[in-house]
């Protein structure tokens, strides 16, 4: 199967893009044909006045895909602008979608009423749904990662293959959504996890930093003192230790402990910091060492560009050979 995926350049990558990795990794070490890239162009719908960061948030995320298990001899690894067939596509995808299509995606309309600090009034952040679509069909994948919300966009990509197909030609799969094993994290304070609200854990932090940023995490609202039990399904801190406590005595511990009020809340957020800190510290120490030899993921980058570039351009070979179109 071929796998595509990929991330937003708008800053530090965090715990919930760590599950998100997890999965790739599996997906990656199962033998699948895998291209996992950095989406620079998509931060453009909400970050249009940081483009001076994009360079240095990109070669970052790069740093963390591999520290967390990507391997560069077993997926390519690319950054989007760099393979400018993705705007071609773009374009001729399109004019095989209606604007009144695009207003019916759940989150357009969701992110329009939430984000009150970014202007997502452009017709880019209309569009950005279309640019998925050619990131995706671009490689002809059969399988994408995502989570629950962004199930929509596959089906409006699915649809666009069809359209395509229909016209000019069977060229392109219709991809399936490979669904995440974890829940959506919620943000340290209860709400939506968001950079606007800084209520989340960024990856590349230290053992220190962590437990900073653990410690005030919002539990069950019920448990106002240490005799009071608790509901651990009403507690932000057990989602995370779903995602990453992996011994169920612990997680049992944590149930028990909770409901009982046989142990307290600090008691919980130290077990999740011994757990993450367990799980983080071979991403740190390998983050380190590209810190120490910066030439090395600038290599990954160029190596999967190339690569991803020749792949793209056998795809809009066929897509023109196809429409019959160009010259």
């Amino acid at each position: 199967m071929r796998v595509l995926s990929g991330m937003r350049s708008t800053g530090k990558l965090h715990l919930g893009n760590l599950t998100a990795l997890e999965r790739w990794v599996e997906l990656q070490n199962e033998g699948n044909e895998c291209y996992f890239f950095v989406a620079d162009w998509h931060a453009l719908t909400s970050h249009i006045d940081s483009t001076n960061n994009f360079a240095g948030w990109s070669l970052d995320i790069v740093k963390i895909y591999v520290a967390a298990g990507l391997d560069p001899e077993k997926s390519v690894i690319f950054i989007q602008s760099a393979v400018k067939e993705h705007a071609e596509l773009f374009l001729l995808f399109s004019m095989l979608v209606s604007v009144s299509r695009l207003e019916r995606i759940p989150t357009y309309k969701e992110q329009k009423q939430q984000i009150n600090d970014r202007d997502l009034s452009s017709a880019g952040f209309l569009l950005y749904p279309v640019l998925q679509a050619a990131d995706i069909l671009m490689y002809r994948a059969h399988g994408v990662p995502v989570g629950e919300d962004q199930v929509y966009h596959i089906e409006l990509t699915r649809e666009i293959a069809r359209r395509f197909n229909n016209l000019f030609g069977e060229v392109f799969p219709e991809p399936e959504p490979i669904l995440a094993k974890v829940a959506k994290l919620p943000g340290t304070d209860g709400r939506k996890m968001s950079k606007s609200y800084n209520n989340f854990i960024p990856i590349d932090t230290d053992e220190k930093q962590l437990w900073k940023m653990i410690a005030p995490m919002m539990t069950d609202p019920a448990r106002k003192r240490r005799t009071d039990p608790g509901d651990p399904e009403k507690c932000p801190v057990w989602e995370y230790h779903k995602a990453f406590t992996h011994s169920q005595e612990e997680l049992d511990w944590v149930v028990n402990g909770c409901k009982t009020a046989g142990i307290g809340c600090i008691d919980c957020k130290k077990l999740l910091h011994k757990n993450l800190s367990a799980k983080l510290s071979p991403i740190w120490e390998k983050l380190r060492e590209f810190d120490k030899n910066p030439e090395e993921v600038k290599k990954i980058i160029k190596e999967g560009n190339a690569k991803a570039r020749a792949f793209a351009q056998e795809t809009m070979r066929l897509v023109y050979d196809a429409m019959k179109f160009g010259w």
